[in-house]
């Protein structure tokens, strides 16, 4: 049985503490908040920390899951590696693509595997269009649109980190990070980007954009459009990937690209698809797919029986870098 520790345990490492009970055991959780640690030890019997290096001292696990804020990923993901543990980092990576590439170094010198999450590739019709795509069943990519509309309300922000330009970096790394991967994953990789942002409702409450346009082109000649916000007026709206191709037209949508809404593919067509998980659920707010079960469950297959990694650290960094073209590139 693989043992597991966690680094941060807010909202999202309760999902993380479900799934390992279910696929391991949780023997330690750190959060320097340490009533936070002790409410999650005491449910799954497990050891209390409030610093990092104690816990790594002092834990016989054998992966740790970091689930502390964004800019800290990179920092608590090397201290656990270089201290003899694999890694399974939340969203996104790091904050910076230097840092990311520290993280893969740190992995490779310690000889440790370097999981990533990137749950929306679970996604029921992402798969199908991933396969169709693979198939060649589109032809060739013209276009594609993503669309991100989004709810993230002054509670969201209050007395939080999020928000913060040093520990959640802008609105496409915590919100919208697995969209940018499903570009990356079915599309192909960036080249060039352009963009524009403001931060129209959100002025007093976080230090960066909360609504961007940005205009892509890709290395296999493809281009595409970004609009994302957080903006929707009092819950989310949507989030969806349109892709044009030669041979077919296809729009996966729902509020978490959970949806295939739209299909005309030539002598094609997507049958039977499974029901996906829902939404991750914090209450006055949802958030991408639940999909941290199948996550665990390759984690573990990597672990025991050698199987193939459902995405790998450098697929993590491109996102990074590919968020990190399109702040730079905002005019």
């Amino acid at each position: 049985m693989i043992k597991f520790a966690i680094i941060g345990c807010g909202r999202i490492a309760q999902r993380h503490a479900e799934h390992i009970q279910k696929n391991g055991q949780l023997v330690a959780c750190c959060d320097i908040d340490f009533a936070k640690a002790e409410q999650m030890a005491e449910a799954y019997q497990a050891q209390a920390f409030s610093d990092v290096q104690q816990m790594l001292q002092h834990t016989d696990a054998d992966v740790v899951s970091i689930c502390s804020p964004n800019g800290l990923h990179a920092e608590h993901s090397i201290t656990a590696l270089k201290s003899g543990f694999h890694v399974l980092c939340e969203k996104p990576m790091a904050i910076s693509v230097q840092d990311c590439g520290a993280m893969i170094q740190a992995a490779e010198k310690a000889n440790k595997r370097l999981f990533a999450i990137k749950q929306n590739r679970f996604n029921p019709p992402v798969v199908a269009v991933k396969e169709a795509i693979e198939a060649n069943k589109l032809g060739k990519i013209h276009s594609v649109q993503l669309s991100c509309f989004w709810n993230r309300n002054a509670d969201y922000y209050h007395n939080s980190w999020k928000g913060t330009k040093n520990l959640d970096g802008g609105t496409l790394y915590t919100q919208f990070s697995h969209f940018i991967d499903l570009l990356y994953w079915l599309i192909g990789d960036i080249k060039e980007t352009k963009a524009f942002a403001g931060n129209f409702a959100h002025q007093d409450l976080i230090e960066f954009e909360d609504t961007g346009v940005v205009i892509l082109k890709f290395h296999n000649g493809a281009i595409g459009t970004i609009n994302y916000t957080v903006n929707a007026y009092a819950k989310n709206m949507e989030g969806s990937l349109t892709i044009f191709g030669e041979k077919g037209t296809v729009k996966i949508g729902g509020q978490y690209i959970n949806e295939l809404e739209y299909q005309s593919i030539q002598d094609f067509q997507i049958e039977n698809l499974p029901k996906g998980n829902t939404a991750n659920n914090y209450g006055n707010y949802q958030g991408s797919m639940s999909n941290h079960d199948k996550v665990y469950e390759n984690l573990v297959d990597v672990l025991t029986n050698n199987a193939t990694i459902s995405t790998n650290a450098f697929e993590a960094l491109k996102t990074v870098e590919i968020i990190d073209k399109i702040y730079t590139s905002i005019q």
